[in-house]
């Protein structure tokens, strides 16, 4: 079961009833007490966890200043993880020593329903089922500061040979969040077993390992707005390439969705990993002169560098014609030379791609693994300058040892070219845009592929059927670097086996891993979901740009941007649609998608434009977390209300669902208006809250608002007001 820390401060309270939120806890004014919510500012929010053998200590320290001109003053309640078992609680206030207790689950659901009740504010519902700690907080005088300080420890529990810790930022869904002046979130883990993957699909989190059993993670920002809960899993390492397993279904009848960790080993003997020819591959052509060629040849020589001892190489310059370092693959002795012939070269001339990719492949190693490395700042002006042309030729020779990295500068690049050409070759893509080092560009790409461990990886699956896997084409694995495996899957028995395939050298390599458990039931991690959403949309964006548009990729984009709130550059008119739910809503939608955007995407190839497609659709393809909710369209006014001259709808994600506001309602996509009548609910009524009894997975979507649409088991419930 996931832990959710549900631990959010609301802070800043209204006479009106409404208790606003920024960071973590709640307080809960006293009777009386005027206290205006943009008073309580929170100065900075940090949290540290230590985690030793599963064994979680978490460390919250928070400020708060009260900038405005009375007391502030409450109760203080701090919801925790749902089903964690929670031991050595301390709390202070400005250094000293406070009582604090802690409530059980349904004590503290009653403090719930009454804060909902007496504030006519669902927000806290989402909070169900947790117990929660309870404390008196000290009065903050008008322009004096109060420090809260918890540590709590918790035993986290190993699924899959995956440990999860969360501690959730974000805010209750129906209330105004505030920004935290600075937030930092550092984890420290550390213990017997040697450790495999680390990820978080929520933050962008910088990791140091501590040798083979231990690491560090942290998160900072400042003027930090809370957008959703901080997730940090890591696995346990059993072999010398791990698989970590997470799986997700919203339902027992559908389909589920699957999530795999690949890491293959953080160090290895040079010895093990396998050699490589590195070709590169440097335009120098006219338009190339100058600071671009210089940072071309800085490239250059960082991955001559830094190749490893058993690798060869040859370096190709390209303009009107091409010109070779050596006739053959060449030694590292050799790479110095090398670096000086390609310092002593001027840019000039037209750009002959086709020739210089042929020259590649004509030294090139058909026995051996061969990176090319392409870098081109221009169309094919000489030669063979038809993209399918040039393609067909590369396509006809290159083998399967060949994998082609290719970088873009500039704007003026044929982005079909570029992206075909790595798509095909199990490689990568980037566009250096105007501003940007090349040298910088190419050297963090070569840091990540520059020690292959298993190369032409395949995975079997036996006791499930896996479907819409992505990558759909499987990159090698390098050292250290891990590798993010979604898709879907059905007909699931229980203990599936995972076989995974490659080569070292000359050598077929298997491993297999059994005993995995694909969910047959409702529950998992619903980001994964939305991530699977992120890549099959990106893939079906691509696949319209380089084949040109089709009605039924474009309905399979509008439906899963709706469904999973993957709203794209090229769909965000889908939440100006105040009918986007209804059928006619969609198949209009469909057929300005069709009109505009998707023969947009397959009719530009170089320019502004499409490079930044091409930086859009790699962004989704390459998403090692979901597509962020977009923040055009971020609520303003109170719950289920919409700014005046606001334009387009809100939306958010709840618990895996996915709300469009229309009107001031928040629909669920999964509602169908055009097929399915909603049962009506009074706000707060008595059968509101006999409701939630009943079906408790319901509290977290009433807390969007007074105002709600939710689809259960295949009933439409409708949150009214009691006017209503």
């Amino acid at each position: 079961m996931k832990n959710r820390l549900l631990s959010l401060f609301i802070i800043g309270l209204l006479l009106a009833g409404i208790i606003p939120a920024a960071a973590q806890g709640i307080i809960v004014p006293q009777p009386g007490v005027f206290t205006d919510p943009s008073w309580l500012r929170v100065d900075y929010h940090r949290v540290d966890v230590e985690i030793i053998d599963q064994i979680a200590s978490t460390h919250v320290d928070l400020q708060f200043t009260n900038t405005g001109e009375a007391l502030a003053e409450g109760t203080f309640i701090f919801p925790l993880p749902a089903g964690a078992t929670v031991d050595q609680l301390t709390m202070f206030i400005d250094g000293q020593g406070i009582e604090a207790q802690i409530l059980p689950a349904d004590e503290a659901r009653d403090i719930y329903n009454a804060i909902v009740q007496q504030y006519r504010d669902p927000a806290l519902l989402e909070y169900i089922g947790t117990s929660a700690i309870q404390a008196s907080v000290f009065p903050i005088p008008p322009g004096e500061s109060r420090q809260i300080e918890i540590r709590y420890g918790q035993v986290l529990e190993a699924e899959n040979g995956l440990i999860q810790y969360v501690y959730p930022l974000n805010s209750p869904r129906a209330m105004a969040a505030r920004a935290v002046e600075s937030m930092s979130i550092r984890v420290t883990v550390e213990g017997g077993d040697e450790i495999s993957s680390i990820y978080s699909p929520s933050h962008s989190i910088a990791v140091a390992r501590e040798g083979d059993t231990g690491f560090s993670a942290g998160f900072e920002a400042s003027s930090f707005i809370a957008d959703g809960d901080f997730s940090l899993f890591y696995g346990l390492a059993d072999g010398e390439i791990n698989v970590n397993l997470l799986t997700y279904r919203e339902s027992a009848g559908e389909d589920g969705f699957f999530l795999l960790l690949v890491q293959p080993p953080f160090e290895i003997d040079e010895d093990e990993i396998v050699a490589k020819d590195v070709i590169i591959v440097l335009d120098q052509s006219g338009s190339m002169q100058g600071e671009k060629w210089e940072q071309a040849q800085d490239a250059a020589a960082y991955v001559l560098d830094n190749l490893n001892a058993q690798d060869r190489f040859n370096v190709i310059v390209f303009s009107t014609g091409a010109r070779l370092y050596s006739e053959s693959m060449e030694g590292v002795d050799e790479a110095q030379d090398a670096i000086d012939w390609i310092d002593g070269l001027d840019a000039e001339g037209g750009t002959n791609i086709d020739l210089a990719l042929q020259n590649a492949l004509d030294v090139a190693d058909g026995e051996r693994q061969t990176t090319i490395l392409f870098l081109t700042d221009g169309l094919a002006t000489e030669g063979v300058i038809e993209t399918p042309a040039i393609l067909d030729n590369f396509e006809n020779r290159a083998g399967d040892n060949v994998r082609l990295f290719a970088f873009g500068i500039g704007d003026d690049v044929d982005t079909f070219l570029l992206d075909s050409l790595y798509q095909a070759f199990r490689g990568a893509g980037e566009y250096v845009r105007t501003g940007e080092r090349i040298d910088e560009a190419v050297a963090a790409l070569y840091n990540k592929v520059g020690a292959p461990v298993l190369t032409g990886i395949e995975l079997a699956f036996e006791g499930v059927r896996a479907e819409l896997v992505y990558p759909a084409e499987l990159p090698d694995l390098f050292v250290g670097e891990q590798l993010t495996i979604v898709g879907r899957f059905r007909d699931a028995a229980e203990g599936a086996t995972i076989t995974l395939s490659g080569d070292v050298e000359d050598d077929a390599q298997t491993f297999i891993y059994d005993g995995l458990e694909f969910r047959d039931n409702a529950g998992g991690e619903p980001f994964i979901a939305r991530l699977w959403a992120t890549r099959r949309i990106g893939d079906l964006l691509n696949t319209i740009r380089l084949q040109g548009e089709n009605p039924e990729l474009v309905d399979s984009v509008i439906s899963l941007s709706l469904r999973y709130g993957i709203i794209t550059p090229y769909t965000s008119f889908l939440i100006t649609e105040d009918d986007i739910l209804t059928q006619a809503g969609q198949e209009a939608a469909a057929a300005q998608f069709e009109a505009d955007e998707a023969q947009d995407l397959a009719r530009q190839s170089s320019g502004a434009v499409a490079v930044d497609n091409a930086q859009n659709i790699i962004e989704l393809n390459a998403a090692e977390a979901p597509a962020a909710m977009p923040t055009q369209t971020v609520m303003g006014g109170a719950a289920g209300e919409q700014t005046p001259g606001q334009s387009g709808n809100a939306i958010t994600s709840v618990g895996g669902r996915t709300f469009v506001n229309i009107g001031g309602v928040w629909n669920d996509t999964t509602y169908d208006p055009d097929a399915m009548t909603t049962e009506p609910v009074e706000f707060l009524s008595d059968a509101y809250f006999a409701l939630l009894a009943e079906h408790p997975e319901l509290a977290e979507y009433f807390a969007l608002g007074e105002n709600v649409i939710v689809v259960l088991d295949g009933v439409a419930y409708e949150v009214v007001s009691a006017a209503e």
